[in-house]
């Protein structure tokens, strides 16, 4: 009867090695699949999701730059068509009653 525990102790201590090896087999085999899913994104030249986000945030970043400057363009062109406006005013010739421009001093 004195064998029989020491039998258990053993067949124990054996199914614990054998499920820390699987243990460690299932880690060693989550790494190769990630290496090779790694390989074959790079291969499909495919992005990752963080990729793709920081793409569109920058490309959001320069819309809104961009819409700011038309804006901007706006303003400016029509600031420059009033000054236009106003040198050519102040280009006109002035005439007298006669129709004769006066002469300049």
């Amino acid at each position: 009867m004195a064998d029989r525990p020491k039998f258990f102790d053993d067949l124990a201590g054996v199914a614990g090695g054998a499920i820390s090896a699987l243990a460690g087999l299932r880690e060693e085999a989550e790494s190769m699949m990630r290496t090779r899913m790694d390989d074959l994104i790079q291969r499909l030249d495919l992005v990752r999701r963080e990729e793709m986000a920081a793409v569109q945030e920058l490309a959001a970043n320069a819309r809104a730059g961009q819409e700011a400057a038309e804006a901007k363009l706006g303003t400016l062109e029509g600031r420059l068509a009033a000054l236009e406006a106003r040198v050519a005013a102040l280009e006109l010739p002035v005439t007298d009653s006669g129709g004769n421009a006066p002469a300049i001093l």
